[in-house]
């Protein structure tokens, strides 16, 4: 007879154990997180039959040299959605598991249902398993979505051992679990969406989709500081992990790439919300430069890179003097800390006087940028709402800001430039680290950083365009634009030169 389970208390931070309840975690120091659950008999889980049962299928019976094995090739699929496609490397890879986490209603069903009507147009049989909506509920979604008579299964179950027959049974060529937090397995006493049942869930479908080469989506629930809901665990037993981002208020929203074992971390994808779901923009610079106001104080371009994508946005500063005792800093869009850095160096390094004023920062379109090389647009759009004074509507920036004032300079400076010349920028402020030939020896990076104007270039002139290398800091012409006029590079070593040369 098997010994009947023991209580355990486990943390719902972390996932450590403890046998007697704590009210503060001893391993993450959470406090109130441990929650009362009923640990699996040795028969369920333990002892030799638990560890074969997380086996996957397929493995071999011992170790294997490294010279002897073969790679096997799987083409990746295609999920019939360009940026989609972008953010995974190329495509979904036959036996990854991709867990996809944002805020409720975001649109990360939506965006898994197209992604799945297409591939079960051109892939196969796909099998969408939902938690938390009834089959009726995701056919009326994907009649908006127009699915149509793709071979697409619709599943509403929540129960771990229910779907692994279903996915026996239908061998899908594509799974979608919406959501992992919904799910629970028989053999564990807890609620679903404890640590236990996240574990538990996220491992038997990582061992099926291994063993039978099978992509696999898990939709994840978030908490209220923006992470993801469950053990830290499930991040690291996936292969890829996906945020879906976006403001309510705006119709774009973006998936970003913050772990990716088949293609680059930090890569990025815009999408737009329509009525028939959600489409996506090839162009997301034109996007967010759509709205921008002409000859306004305070509003600033930035030159960002996403993964490997350059993006331009408007970094909007507003300075007025405080009403209240203390004055007020607000940021949406990038970091408060960050923020408060740079209107030390501006107060102590470029003479401005914020200590009475209320400072707010807004990255217009709802979008977050968390590299340095956007310390340059922040300070100038500030400073220009101090002075009241127009940045130049044809003049974009980059570059990182020091304490000591200085401007340092960045990586993947060529993308940035091309991309503020093919949207018709005629300068671009820059660190002159990036710009110079002989920089490598004053300090900067790294040789490969420096500025080959003929790469600016759109790729059907470059070759041709007949300007010099720029050999010393200062305005520097560099041929480009979709216009055929010239981008004007004007590299700066301290912020109080980019903002004698912004607002001038």
């Amino acid at each position: 007879m098997a010994k009947r389970p023991s209580t355990v208390f486990v943390c719902q931070e972390c996932g450590s154990q403890s046998p007697k309840w704590l009210g503060r975690c001893a391993d993450c120091g959470a406090w109130n997180s441990l929650v009362e659950e009923r640990a699996p008999s040795e028969d369920a889980g333990g002892g030799a039959a638990g560890a074969h049962r997380y086996a996957p299928a397929g493995a071999s019976g011992g170790a294997r040299l490294y010279s002897d094995i073969e790679i096997e090739q799987h083409a990746r699929i295609s999920t019939g959605i360009d940026e989609f496609d972008r953010v995974l490397g190329g495509g979904v890879v036959p036996g990854s598991l991709v867990l996809l986490g944002g805020e409720p209603g975001i649109g990360k069903s939506t965006l898994l249902l197209q992604a799945a009507a297409n591939m079960a147009r051109t892939a196969g049989a796909v099998l969408y398993s939902s938690g938390e909506e009834s089959e009726h509920q995701i056919k009326s979604r994907g009649e908006r979505l127009a699915v149509g008579r793709a071979p697409l299964y619709l599943l509403a179950e929540t129960c771990l051992e229910r779907i692994l027959e279903e996915i026996a049974r239908i061998r899908p060529a594509l799974v979608i679990i919406d959501s992992v937090q919904t799910v629970f397995s028989l053999k564990f006493q807890s609620v679903p969406g404890s640590i236990g049942q996240v574990r538990e869930a996220a491992t038997q479908l990582l061992f099926t989709a291994k063993g039978q080469n099978i992509p696999t989506f898990l939709v994840g629930h978030i908490t209220k500081d923006g992470s993801l809901a469950g053990p830290k665990a499930l991040e690291h037993v996936v292969d890829t992990v996906l945020y879906f981002e976006g403001e309510r208020h705006h119709s774009h929203r973006v998936v970003r790439a913050v772990k990716n074992r088949f293609g680059a971390s930090s890569e990025l994808g815009v999408f737009e919300m329509t009525s028939t779901g959600l489409r996506p923009v090839p162009n997301p610079s034109q996007m967010f430069l759509a709205e921008r106001p002409v000859n306004a104080p305070g509003s600033a371009v930035l030159c960002s890179v996403e993964g490997s994508r350059p993006i331009l946005v408007e970094v909007q500063a507003l300075v007025s003097s405080s009403t209240y005792g203390n004055a007020r800093r607000m940021a949406s869009g990038i970091d408060q800390q960050r923020l408060t850095l740079l209107l030390a160096v501006l107060e102590k390094r470029a003479g401005l006087n914020l200590i009475g004023d209320d400072v707010f920062v807004n990255i217009a379109g709802g979008v977050t940028v968390d590299e340095p090389a956007s310390d340059l647009g922040v300070v100038a759009a500030i400073a220009s709402s101090v002075r009241n004074r127009v940045i130049p509507a044809t003049t974009a920036m980059f570059g990182e800001v020091g304490l000591a004032g200085e401007v340092r300079g960045i990586t993947q400076a060529t993308l940035r430039v091309r991309e503020a010349a093919q949207m018709g920028f005629r300068r671009c402020i820059m660190p002159a680290a990036n710009i110079d030939p002989d920089a490598r020896l004053k300090g900067s990076r790294s040789e490969e950083a420096n500025i080959d104007p003929d790469a600016c270039l759109p790729p059907s002139r470059q070759g041709r365009s007949g300007e010099p290398r720029p050999g010393s800091p200062g305005p520097q012409a560099v041929g480009g634009g979709s216009e055929g006029g010239g981008c004007e590079l004007i590299g700066v070593r301290t912020v109080g030169e980019a903002l004698d040369a912004l607002l001038e």
